[in-house]
């Protein structure tokens, strides 16, 4: 174990993985907008994203909208709308596309990938103008089952707490919660509630450290969690999260302290408002026993071998106790703050389009309706002259008429 938090090994290791992985993670060949999200949000953290040059940036960018599925012309596919892992399946959108011609039957978006992938246009400084929110949403819409719970494709997979998560964090994103029946959610988590009062995946299934932050994050980020846990639910998950540390975290009673429960328990601590309850140097000690001191990164267990999602874990570990002068992050969207800023900023530009739309569309109606009433004026004066120009012709000659006839 070196106690040296090796910054410059953990940069590099973040870096690589934008350039080539090792053969093991050819498995993850139809997530690979995941891993690149570990990457660039690790490198955030780090303070260490201007490693990669505006053309490295951008070319990232484009490669994600790349993967964006877009609507076809008859809007048959919007279910399947939003953001592929890959170009696995052959598919690749093209650049400023907005509509396809047909669907390929095959091509589908993933509730995973459409989160990351937003999340890391976020973190690159995009403004997010070429994301079709629209179809986006639609998508999200689609994958919600009568239970209140998501699916992860529009053509059937398990349904669990991670993806009502991932569901939430779009909306987010995207600043709009239309697509999610709230309601139904909430019920969901409730009943996923375990006996001993953190989550589960599902109803009666055993209490989790990852399904307990999804809950967590996801009835905060609609604005739910302190409305929808009593008190006595609020300190009995207390209780079972604080008796998740052992030296480091762990997500399941009984099981080895694990990097990624760093995060994952103390993140819903953080939400929970308790952060304080953790125990900061045996924390720290247990996900620094954890690096790879010659190669950079993480790995699940003392003397393992580091990969991306343990490494990013264990960055955001140290993030939450403010340590090594890491940047914050946003515990909810699991983003640094500087993104969330990045983000608020992009939701004031889109309200404020909004309203001037609104503004030109109430010109554009009290136009026409003063037009209207300009149109009504001006065809009664023209009768009305009519008329009285009629009278001038007709009364002479009666009057004429009817003295000769005298």
């Amino acid at each position: 174990m070196d106690s040296t938090f090796a910054r410059k090994k953990h940069i590099h290791f973040f870096t690589r993985i934008l350039q080539i992985l090792p053969n093991r993670y050819s498995m993850l060949d139809t997530s690979r907008l995941t891993v690149t999200f570990f990457a660039l949000s690790g490198l955030d953290i780090l303070g260490a994203l201007d490693t990669l040059t505006d053309t490295n940036k951008q070319e990232i960018i484009d490669w994600i909208y790349s993967l964006q599925v877009i609507p076809n012309r008859s809007k048959s596919n919007l279910g399947k709308c939003g953001f592929r892992g890959s170009t696995s399946n052959g598919v690749t959108t093209q650049q400023y596309v907005k509509v396809t011609d047909s669907a390929n039957a095959y091509d589908s978006s993933h509730i995973a990938m459409t989160y990351t992938g937003l999340a890391c246009l976020l973190i690159l400084g995009d403004d997010l103008r070429l994301v079709n929110k629209y179809a986006c949403l639609q998508g999200i819409k689609a994958l919600q089952l009568p239970d209140g719970s998501f699916k992860s494709t529009y053509d059937g997979s398990e349904n669990d707490m991670r993806f009502i998560y991932c569901a939430c964090c779009v909306c987010s994103i995207l600043d709009d919660f239309s697509a999610i029946d709230q309601n139904a959610a909430t019920s969901f988590m409730l009943k996923a509630l375990s006996y001993d009062g953190a989550f589960g995946q599902g109803q009666d299934q055993e209490s989790h450290g990852g399904s307990t932050f999804c809950a967590c994050a996801s009835l905060h980020l609609m604005g739910r969690l302190h409305k929808t846990l009593s008190k006595k639910k609020m300190k009995r998950l207390l209780h079972w999260c604080v008796n998740r540390q052992c030296k480091g975290f762990h997500g399941r009673a009984h099981k080895d302290d694990d990097t990624c429960y760093s995060f994952w328990i103390g993140a819903s601590l953080r939400l929970l408002g308790q952060y304080d309850l953790v125990e900061f140097k045996e924390n720290e000690s247990f996900i620094l026993s954890t690096q790879d001191v010659i190669v950079g990164g993480f790995g699940k267990w003392p003397q393992m071998h580091p990969d991306a999602l343990h490494s990013y874990m264990g960055i955001c570990g140290l993030a939450l106790m403010g340590l090594y002068n890491l940047d914050p992050i946003e515990p909810a969207l699991n983003i640094t703050l500087r993104a969330k800023t990045h983000m608020d900023s992009v939701h004031e530009k889109w309200r404020e389009l909004h309203k001037q739309k609104q503004l030109v569309t109430e010109r554009s109606r009290q136009r026409t309706k003063s037009g209207s009433t300009i149109d009504r004026t001006h065809t009664g004066t023209v009768v009305l002259a009519f008329v009285l120009g009629l009278g001038t012709i007709i009364v002479p000659w009666i009057y004429k008429t009817y003295t000769g006839a005298s």
